[in-house]
């Protein structure tokens, strides 16, 4: 649970949505996704157990429809958000505050994504070109022979060619994840870990 909605402050907010009009857990759980841009998003563990304490408080109620409880505030839960309205306007400041922070680091783990994809790229671009021309290539792999002796032959040249297709279909598919821009922030970092990991190797493979 984001930081923004310690000490049951994601009670009040919840009370605050219902506030709104009746709504099932669902409901709640995209209002609160939308409201924090997508950068966040309770889990059903997290709203379920809350309004089912509110309920214990008849400060809400609920009535089945279609296979869901929908939930409806009481007077007592408006009594409530009107007894501390003063604590509900600070929430608001503090959600939105913590909202362009959220979008600033998402803004911040994407452009390192591009550059780290960058890098990638500019490493990858090299290998091919010295592959083509040369300078680099992978040490052939030792292969028995099938006669009554053994021995060894050099990898199929046709590898070299599968080689570059496959570093240029690399390059294209990562560029097209990162020109997406729908990677959540878990996602992001896990791809940061793995070009980074990527390039370390690549720069091994090529000493």
């Amino acid at each position: 649970m984001t930081a923004v909605f310690s000490h049951g402050r994601l009670r009040l907010y919840l009370l605050k949505l219902l506030d709104d009009g009746p709504k099932h857990g669902y409901e709640l759980i995209r209002l609160l996704e939308e409201r924090f841009l997508g950068h966040y998003a309770p889990s059903a563990g997290t709203i379920y157990p809350r309004l089912q304490r509110l309920e214990v408080e008849e400060l809400v109620t609920h009535t089945a429809a279609g296979g869901r409880k929908v939930y409806e505030i009481t007077e007592a839960g408006r009594g409530e958000l009107r007894q501390r309205a003063d604590e509900l306007a600070t929430l608001e400041a503090d959600i939105s505050a913590s909202v362009e922070d959220l979008a600033a680091l998402a803004g911040e783990i994407r452009t390192e994504v591009r550059g780290s994809a960058r890098d990638l790229k500019r490493e990858l671009r090299e290998a091919t070109r010295q592959t083509r021309q040369g300078r680099w290539a992978p040490p052939p792999p030792t292969v028995r022979s099938h006669g009554n002796g053994s021995g060894t032959r050099p990898a199929d040249s046709s590898l070299h060619a599968e080689f570059d297709e496959r570093l240029a279909a690399f390059t294209v598919e990562v560029g097209a994840l990162v020109r997406a821009g729908r990677l959540s922030d878990n996602q992001l970092r896990t791809a940061i870990r793995l070009l980074d990991g990527a390039l370390d190797g690549l720069r091994r493979l090529l000493r």
